[in-house]
């Protein structure tokens, strides 16, 4: 890149000693600090802007016109110019080093709120996928998490109303409750029934003016034994999870309750559903964001019919062709943000460690 602007003032400096005296080529050279700036530093603009005056004065000198005024104006209208185009790399190096001190702390702050899950828990294989709808965010209004129990592991995937960093503190709010009240509480029910405690809490100190009453999430709650095929489900407003065997893919029937902080139940009005998770088979969670992403049509995205492609792949790949193609649908940014988890029932011999995290 440093070619093009000393490649600039050589040809600059050349040529207008061909042309005729009357043209004056020499204020094209302010170009070469110009463009300097994009790509360089300081110094390096600032020698650009060295080699500019020295060709404008070299210029001056071969016409024998170097100490007339007007030649004299224009070295010094160069020098003036590099000069403010040196400072203005030095404030946008310090902005661009700043910027980057922000984004690590946010990056930073964003892992400890939904840091990655384990790629095997128990009997499970894990794949999550985040995508964010707010830029350079890599999360937002939805969430997700997973714990292991004494006998098997709970999963938690939620959708808080909002979207984008501004739906971030609810986000937060039912992470950390999930990861406390799932150690404490035996049932699903119960689990619910604490999340809504914690909610009915915590959710009006996260409202604005005019908000009042309006703070409210969907969560799907999942219990899947080590040993028991039989895995549990409770909806509280969330769209129901995906099962994927070799021989099919459909939905999971579901009762879903109210969303967390509309209407507080009590225990024993969540429905608990149940149902069998085979060794091979895929347990796909998602949110809304998901399956309402539009087309340039308006259509929505057909989750199902895209999985069922991809049944026999493993959670990992699973994720990594939804991603692509869900994106290839809404034509390359989504207007929501959207979260799934993937989970694999492996058989007994092919069981890892039961935490391993990823490297």
């Amino acid at each position: 890149m440093l070619v093009i602007p000393v490649l600039l003032i050589v040809v600059i400096t050349v040529v207008d000693q061909l042309v005729p005296a009357d043209i004056h080529l020499g204020p094209l050279l302010v170009i070469a600090p110009a463009i300097t700036a994009s790509f360089a530093g300081p110094w390096i603009t600032g020698l650009v802007g060295f080699l500019t005056v020295g060709a404008q004065a070299y210029i001056g000198w071969h016409f024998g016109v170097l100490f007339t005024r007007n030649v004299l104006v224009q070295i010094l209208a160069l020098t003036v110019l590099s000069a403010l185009t040196v400072f203005y790399c030095v404030l946008r190096d310090r902005r661009r080093h700043q910027l980057a001190q922000v984004r690590m702390v946010a990056e930073a702050a964003q892992h400890v709120l939904l840091w990655p899950l384990p790629e095997q828990i128990g009997s499970m294989r894990i794949a999550c996928l985040y995508l964010a709808a707010e830029a350079e965010a890599q999360i937002g209004g939805d969430l997700y998490a997973a714990t292991p129990t004494d006998s098997g592991v709970r999963v938690m995937i939620g959708d808080v109303r909002g979207k984008g960093l501004s739906a971030i503190g609810e986000a937060a709010l039912l992470i950390g409750a999930f990861r406390e009240a799932a150690h404490h509480h035996t049932t699903l029910p119960a689990l619910a029934k604490a999340l809504e405690q914690s909610v009915a809490r915590n959710l009006p100190e996260l409202e604005t003016e005019g908000e009042t009453g309006e703070r409210f999430a969907t969560v799907m709650l999942v219990e899947i034994p080590d040993t028991d095929p039989i895995t549990r489900v409770l909806s509280c407003g969330h769209p129901p999870p995906l099962l994927l065997s070799a021989a099919s893919v459909a939905l999971v029937p579901v009762h879903p309750a109210p969303p967390l902080g509309v209407h507080e139940l009590g225990e024993a009005e969540y429905t608990l559903d149940a149902f069998s998770f085979e060794p091979g088979d895929t347990l796909l969670l998602y949110t809304d964001g998901v399956i309402e992403a539009r087309d340039a049509g308006g259509a929505f995205y057909p989750l199902a019919a895209r999985a069922a492609q991809w049944a026999g792949d493993s959670p990992e790949q699973l994720l990594h062709h939804i991603r692509r193609d869900l994106l290839a649908h809404v034509g390359g940014r989504l207007d929501d943000d959207a979260a799934l988890i993937a989970l694999c029932r492996v058989p007994e011999a092919q069981r890892g460690h039961r935490h391993r995290r990823p490297p």
